[in-house]
């Protein structure tokens, strides 16, 4: 596993939490916190409060406190390189911020299932495998990461499946 980009993770949510934000940890780093296996994970996906409509509202309005969040990055030395995808870059290390609230409609995961955890004075939300499992299903069922996905997924979703 790579402790890099969870350390960055770590240190971009103590900022967060300074502005009263609680990230949930997506994609694969998260996948390799909650399984204890390595995901190759390439990117840091952040989910964040916003607009349960996603990808219907602006870019600029879909994610709540977004100039803060720019902020918070820029504080990092990253630059905001897609706003469309909320995404950041860094040396090497892209951050996507996606939005928390839609969760429930694309994978029906609810929100007030989501585990709270804590790492030294840092708080942040962490999927369960079954919620994993959820949510790799429906991504997977989204043409484009289906095609552009290398499908990771169906490695995912087998491993998972095969998990209590």
């Amino acid at each position: 596993m790579d402790n890099y980009k969870f350390n960055e993770f770590l240190r971009i949510t103590r900022k967060l939490n300074e502005i009263k934000i609680t990230p949930l940890l997506m994609g694969s780093v998260g996948l390799e916190i909650v399984t204890e296996r390595n995901w190759d994970a390439q990117d840091l996906d952040i989910h964040v409060p916003g607009d349960e409509r996603g990808w219907e509202v602006p870019a600029e309005k879909a994610i709540f406190n977004w100039n803060r969040i720019v902020e918070v990055m820029g504080s990092f030395e990253y630059r905001l390189v897609d706003l469309h995808e909320h995404e950041f870059f860094k040396r090497g290390l892209s951050v996507g911020f996606g939005i928390i609230d839609t969760l429930p409609s694309f994978a029906g995961v609810s929100l007030k299932d989501l585990e709270i955890h804590q790492k030294e004075d840092v708080k942040f939300y962490l999927l369960t495998p079954n919620q994993y499992l959820q949510v790799y299903e429906a991504s997977y069922k989204d043409s484009y990461r289906a095609e552009n996905n290398n499908h990771k997924d169906i490695r995912k979703i087998e491993y998972l499946k095969t998990k209590p």
